[in-house]
């Protein structure tokens, strides 16, 4: 089967987002399809690449951080986006196309299958729901939510990443809604049996409001009488009020802030820590939390979106109420006087990560893509190559 992709985020450009639509165009070309991505270009980025053998174009789009698309950014990406898409499908001819992100990516498919009529499945992560990420994105919907009904009627199929995002939808959209959790990559022979000295605690995430940055360092600020390290991974507008708050705290020498890394550094790193601390404010299937079990992580997060389908309450980790607060300081207290705890609630996770292997995964989505070939013209071209 022919898939192109379509997303305006794929490593090294997006968030986990972009992550996702990788692991699963990897993931479609081992089970012997054909994969084709159009994405967004940033900075120097190579223009055609093969990833994995997945085929990567990367057409420019005014973007200019990897971490970070602008309105116009994204209005330039469906301009050029939807040019590109119309004509690999007129020379390539793919038999379906994947879109993630209703917005940008969904009005270019829109626009292909009314050009083309070549059936497409869209993936909504948190942020396409009006509501979803109120800190990111409410004040685009006043203007762009009346144009984004037809782009999720006009699909053959949605599917949503987590149950959270896909109540939120309802509420907005009256279209079918299936769920497709995110996928992991399980290394099923990974030993989860040691902690690390100082207890190594993980934040990855943007730097924005939406994350709560600044609620690590207010937390870990309470713990400063035990031992333990904090390396927060990412970059965004509120990277410099987290460094002022470590300065306020004194904590310099127990933070480390390495900025934007690769998927494939941040997961090294969490297979040597022993905690993820995420009070995010709102979350659609987060991956780091996914990428966090599968390291066996202990993870004490918000009771928002996805997290509360990765955490299992005392077993795994904590759900704690978003905004901050004793409680969060507390937990972390009460965890770093007991190790025991910490090193039971690692493994528990990383049993708990088993139910999110990407192989089921990947394959569940091309169950779903062979499914609506067959609504659509009765053929079955999973046995194609």
């Amino acid at each position: 089967m022919r898939i192109l992709v379509i997303t305006h985020e794929y490593p090294p450009v997006g968030g986990g987002g972009g992550r996702v639509a990788q692991d699963l165009s990897q993931g479609f070309v081992q089970a012997g399809h054909q994969v084709r991505v159009i994405t967004a270009h940033c900075n120097d980025l190579l223009l055609d690449e093969e990833d994995c053998g997945v085929n990567v174009r990367r057409i420019k789009s005014m973007r200019k951080k990897p971490y970070q698309a602008s309105f116009l950014a994204m209005f330039a990406f469906v301009i050029t986006a939807s040019i590109e898409a119309l004509n690999t499908i007129r020379k390539w001819k793919p038999n379906v196309l994947h879109v993630h992100f209703a917005v940008p990516a969904g009005p270019v498919a829109w626009l292909a299958n009314r050009f083309s009529k070549i059936p497409y499945i869209l993936t909504i992560h948190l942020g396409d729901v009006p509501g979803g990420t109120p800190q990111k994105t409410d004040h685009w919907f006043k203007f762009i939510f009346p144009f984004t009904p037809p782009i999720w009627k006009k699909a053959a199929k949605v599917v949503a990443v987590s149950k959270y995002t896909k109540e939120l939808a309802l509420k907005r959209y009256d279209v079918p809604i299936e769920i497709i959790h995110n996928g992991i990559h399980i290394n099923t022979e990974q030993h989860v049996n040691q902690l690390q000295d100082p207890i190594e605690i993980v934040f990855a995430g943007r730097m924005i409001d939406q994350k709560d940055p600044v609620q690590v360092i207010k937390i870990l600020a309470q713990c400063k009488q035990y031992q333990w390290h904090c390396t927060m991974f990412g970059d965004g507008p509120l990277k410099s009020l987290v460094e002022d708050e470590i300065k306020k705290e004194e904590l310099e020498s127990r933070f480390t802030l390495p900025g934007w890394q690769s998927p494939e550094m941040v997961q090294s790193h969490l297979l040597q820590s022993d905690i993820l601390l995420m009070p995010s404010l709102s979350e659609g299937m987060p991956v780091i939390g996914g990428h966090a079990l599968a390291a066996g992580l202990c993870l004490i997060v918000s009771k928002v979106g996805g997290f509360m389908e990765l955490v299992d309450e005392g077993e795994n980790g904590y759900l704690l109420q978003a905004g901050g607060g004793e409680i969060w300081s507390k937990t972390i207290q009460d965890l770093l006087q007991d190790k025991e705890k910490i090193l039971q609630m690692k493994q528990k996770s990383f049993e708990k990560a088993l139910q999110f292997d990407l192989n089921v995964i990947v394959n569940s989505y091309l169950s779903l893509f062979q499914k609506v070939l067959e609504e659509n013209d009765g053929e079955h071209p999973l046995s194609s190559q």
